[in-house]
């Protein structure tokens, strides 16, 4: 019988504390045969953010910190903060585990949901990685897309300020102003996901990352079993 112990491990590298929780809890119910540990570095995102744009020095300290996570024994990789995708595609080529990106589920369910897909975010650092990843993975498939994006201005602060009522009335606003013209609409970030609790059926479906991010990587690792067999030997 494996313990707890045996069992391969799933680092998740974040910058928002408060989504710990929401991982935690999908992990458990789609990767049964993973144990997870969580690694937080706020200033990540906080630094991007100060400079409006991924940074070399910030991409370079996602690489230490995903190092850091392999030393620590993990099996796999999940960075789970949006903002930092070009990094995680930086380091792809030369990480020794499997290694993912949050919104990498998000952005295939959504090309599969429709053509015109609109983009929701609360930091403007977010709305190009996360466009990108969708006309990245669009060119892969094949297929033809129209993006439309949107800010929510200051939701971001508010969240931060621990104001979360305020953030996701923020959200839910800037998702009326998207609906009525496209297919599907995805949320840049998995610090968003919350704004959905209290929304009623919506006319096109709203896509969020936590779940489906893990969905993909759970598809991702099942697909390749030797992951597991080379951790328990």
């Amino acid at each position: 019988m494996t313990t707890d112990n045996e069992l391969p491990k799933l680092a998740m590298i974040h910058t928002v504390p408060g989504i710990i929780p929401v991982f935690n809890d999908l992990v458990g119910l789609h990767l049964r045969d993973w144990r997870s540990f969580n690694m937080v570095d706020e200033s990540l995102l906080a630094n991007t953010i100060r400079e409006g744009a991924l940074s070399h020095q910030t991409m370079r300290r996602l690489l230490t910190q995903i190092w850091s996570a392999v030393d620590a024994g993990a099996s796999a990789v999940l960075v789970t903060c949006s903002s930092l995708g070009p990094a995680v595609d930086a380091a792809l080529p030369l990480c020794p585990v499997p290694l993912f990106r949050v919104d990498d589920g998000m952005a295939i369910e959504a090309l599969r949901r429709g053509s015109r897909i609109g983009v929701l975010a609360t930091l403007a650092s977010t709305l190009r990685p996360t466009t990108g990843l969708i006309e990245r993975h669009a060119e892969t498939m094949g297929l033809n897309v129209s993006l439309t994006s949107r800010l929510c201005e200051g939701a971001f602060d508010k969240l931060r300020s621990g104001d979360r009522a305020a953030h996701d009335a923020m959200i839910r606003q800037g998702l009326a102003s998207l609906v009525d013209s496209v297919d599907v609409v995805v949320l840049a970030q998995a610090s968003m996901a919350n704004a959905l609790n209290e929304m009623s059926e919506t006319s096109v479906p709203i896509l969020t990352s936590p779940e489906l991010g893990v969905l993909h990587i759970a598809s991702a690792l099942n697909a390749h079993p030797h992951v597991k067999e080379n951790v328990n030997g």
